[in-house]
């Protein structure tokens, strides 16, 4: 099974520079997406709508903002986009598709950034307390899941190139880390990529200032976190760097399932 994550930048955008020519040759069983930055209204090509896939798309209320789409080979048996928060409802920040025959959910997700300020930053706090009981409830069930997407947050020094003087800013902040930290330790959760690739200098994301890509002046903020049952299933990991359909690049993980 292979799933593929990718925060679009604009998902129009996207197409224009080719994802769509791109995801029949990706071979992917689930495919989500982040920060789609349009309604569903607005996308009435069938480019949006790849042939051989059930197509989901949870919308901001704000027009050209955030915004998540999955799409499944697989019909799920049942689609949630609703957390009953205002802050990842209002924003389409959460879209969760469970099939009944693996026991298993995938769930695109766009976490805030607080980049832009104290204010977003703010919210990113508010989000990230209310995530993890959350997350803990996932675990007290008897499903296995998969959380992909941006999470704006750069778990270790490895993960994005000039680590030391970003340490105090957002996507860095060493409360941000922790938060990664208690995910992957006691809350039980496991990020899928560094199962299989323990490697420095593996971005997700570069600024599109300067020449970023060029020097490969990445971040890692893409994850596909895992329950602790799916860990064996790992087979490989890759970041697809040959084209470009926004400032993140695919990150594809293969799953024995």
């Amino acid at each position: 099974m292979r799933i593929i994550t990718l925060n679009v930048n604009g998902i129009r955008a996207a197409a224009k520079k080719g994802l769509f020519n791109w995801l029949p040759q990706s071979q992917a069983d689930v495919i989500c997406l982040q920060e789609i930055k349009a309604q569903q209204s607005q996308l009435t090509d069938s480019i949006f709508y790849p042939t051989g896939y059930h197509c989901y798309y949870h919308e901001a209320e704000t027009p050209g903002y955030s915004g998540v789409a999955l799409y499944a080979r697989t019909p799920p048996e049942e689609v949630r986009i609703k957390l009953d928060w205002p802050e990842m409802d209002t924003e389409g920040r959460y879209l969760e598709a469970y099939f009944a025959h693996l026991n298993l959910s995938v769930v695109s997700l766009y976490l805030p950034s607080g980049s832009s300020g104290p204010e977003r930053q703010a919210v990113k706090w508010q989000v990230l307390e209310r995530l993890k009981p959350y997350l803990q409830q996932l675990r007290q069930t008897r499903r296995e899941y998969i959380l992909c997407g941006d999470w704006n947050i750069a778990h270790r020094p490895i993960d994005l190139k000039n680590w030391r003087s970003n340490q105090d800013h957002s996507g860095f902040l060493p409360e941000e880390r922790a938060w990664l930290d208690e995910l992957f330790g006691p809350l039980g959760f496991i990020d899928a990529f560094r199962v299989v690739n323990p490697a420095a200098g593996e971005y997700t994301w570069w600024s599109n200032r300067g020449r970023a890509w060029d020097n490969n002046t990445g971040w890692r903020i893409d994850y596909q976190v895992i329950t602790p049952g799916l860990k064996e299933t790992v087979q490989g990991a890759s970041i697809y760097k040959t084209e470009r359909f926004s400032d993140h690049a695919p990150l594809i993980i293969d799953y024995s399932l």
